[in-house]
């Protein structure tokens, strides 16, 4: 094989290996297992806002101050009050340690309603604070400069992993059970009720 040749069959062999190493999005632990990053959308919250009804157009209406354009089921006139549920969704990635990152949308505005009452009523049906037992994965001392901080990590019923500051009474009372009372808030799906997030709350015995 001469000198050409040589240089040729390197080249190559560099190229497949360069290939190689783009496709792969997969990532490595030091022992030897192979992780991927998750990512998944969830709800994440809901509030209501008083609105005033600004210019018509067609079917749809505009909400001042910031000329968001809504259908205007309500048949509602301009220079109305009304009120507006609004929603916030999250893209929450979680790595092969299980801890999550989150980012948040901005408020969007899903439905308007002639009172109050009736918007809060459908808020308290997607926002609902549950008490139940979730398990208890474990609690941890830190220490910094002198100063010990105690801390439990908890799993919640959507899989979701929570790491919570306790205090010394709380954390002698975890540090042996699997299993702990917590109060949650379960926010809904608007499109889909099925689909729920829960949130810690507290601790269902303060």
């Amino acid at each position: 094989m001469n000198s050409k040749t040589k240089l040729t069959v390197v080249l190559v062999c560099l190229m497949l290996l360069l290939s190689g190493c783009g496709a792969s999005s997969v990532l490595h632990t030091g022992a030897g297992t192979e992780q991927t990053a998750e990512s998944s959308r969830v709800p994440w919250d809901y509030r209501i806002q008083q609105a005033t009804v600004g210019d018509l157009v067609g079917s749809d209406m505009t909400l001042l101050p910031d000329n968001e354009l809504l259908p205007n089921d309500g048949n509602y006139a301009t220079g109305d009050t009304i009120w507006i549920l609004q929603f916030m969704d999250a893209e929450l990635t979680t790595d092969e340690s299980q801890k999550n990152e989150i980012r948040l949308s901005a408020w969007s505005t899903l439905k308007s309603y002639p009172d109050q009452a009736s918007a809060e009523k459908d808020l308290a049906e997607l926002k609902v604070a549950v008490t139940t037992e979730v398990g208890l994965v474990g609690v941890y001392k830190t220490e910094y400069n002198g100063d010990t901080r105690n801390f439990a990590v908890l799993e919640l019923p959507t899989g979701n992993r929570v790491k919570q500051p306790v205090d010394d009474e709380r954390y002698e009372q975890l540090k042996n059970v699997q299993k702990v009372a917590v109060v949650l808030e379960e926010v809904h799906d608007f499109a889909d009720y099925d689909l729920t997030y829960a949130k810690f709350r507290g601790w269902a015995n303060p």
